[in-house]
């Protein structure tokens, strides 16, 4: 929604003020300056990408349009998974969750919790570590460290994809120039012509500069840093679940341990403690 609203400004108010001002919408009507720029952005952003990142353009595309995933309800979710499932380990003890975390699929612990499920990084990223604790490792400095390891190699990987859109955003202005400039020789190979035409041919390549400059600063850009809030927005869901496990490892009761990973939330999707509360008094083990 944001993505259409901003793009529904920037074009208003661009060409809006463009035709309030005299101006003739359809001398910026240059089909082939806009391949020039849009095809040569694409096949230097196809170079210098790998295929990783090539890959996950259509979801990137789709983060861009739906913006961060999670709302304040699947934060609430979130940590009545966590308060279930340091309470089961508290009552049955560690082994019993080995039948859990070896099918996250057909668990009904993780079952519970839809949009907790769904996310198969953060179902991979609980079971590896109750893993670990099932297997004997109980150094909190030790997992921690760890856990900063995976939780950065994650980051690094959805920065890729922020600097792919980067890219763009820096290199259409001066691909904007080189429309302009085949422009103008195009010009200069009419240059016996009358005014009039010259006038609309020099107008023509300058409208190559004019979107370069327009699609880099409108559009790659802002989007870029739309992908990057998005990216850190969601990072607080793994930073959470890392507080939680960190604190149940630490021998945090679960209550104190869910509230480790409440307060690793941004203040505008955590819930309250009250909420909280409420949220996980009926949960059963």
């Amino acid at each position: 929604m944001r993505l259409i609203v901003g793009t529904i400004i920037v074009f208003v108010c661009v060409f809006g003020s463009y035709a309030a001002m005299g101006g003739h919408l359809e001398v910026l009507w240059q089909p082939f300056e806009f391949v020039i720029i849009l095809g040569a952005a694409i096949g230097a952003f196809v170079i210098g990408n790998p295929a990783p990142v090539l890959k996950a353009v259509p979801a990137m595309l789709g983060t861009l349009m739906k913006g961060p995933q999670y709302k304040q309800e699947c934060y609430v979710e979130l940590l009545g998974m966590q308060y279930s499932l340091y309470k089961f380990v508290k009552q049955k003890g560690m082994l019993a969750v080995e039948e859990h975390i070896e099918n996250p699929s057909e668990s009904s612990l993780f079952n519970a919790f839809p949009t907790f499920a769904a996310n198969h990084h953060a179902v991979e990223f609980v079971c590896d570590y109750m893993r670990m604790l099932t297997m004997g490792a109980n150094n909190v400095h030790e997992i921690d460290a760890l856990m900063d390891e995976e939780l950065e190699t994650h980051h690094q990987e959805q920065e890729r994809m922020v600097a792919a859109m980067q890219s763009l955003a820096d290199g259409t202005p001066a691909l904007g120039i080189v429309a302009a400039v085949l422009g103008v020789i195009k010009t200069m190979g009419a240059i016996t012509e009358p005014p009039e035409v010259l006038g609309h041919l020099i107008g023509g390549a300058l409208v190559g500069t004019f979107f370069g400059v327009f699609v880099a600063y409108g559009f790659f850009g802002p989007m870029a840093q739309s992908l990057k809030g998005t990216f850190e927005a969601e990072s607080k869901y793994f930073l959470s679940l890392k507080a939680g496990l960190l604190a149940h490892i630490g021998g945090q009761p679960p209550v104190m341990a869910v509230e480790f990973a409440r307060k690793a939330l941004m203040s505008d999707v955590r819930p309250t403690f009250n909420e909280v509360e409420a949220a996980t008094a009926g949960l059963p083990a």
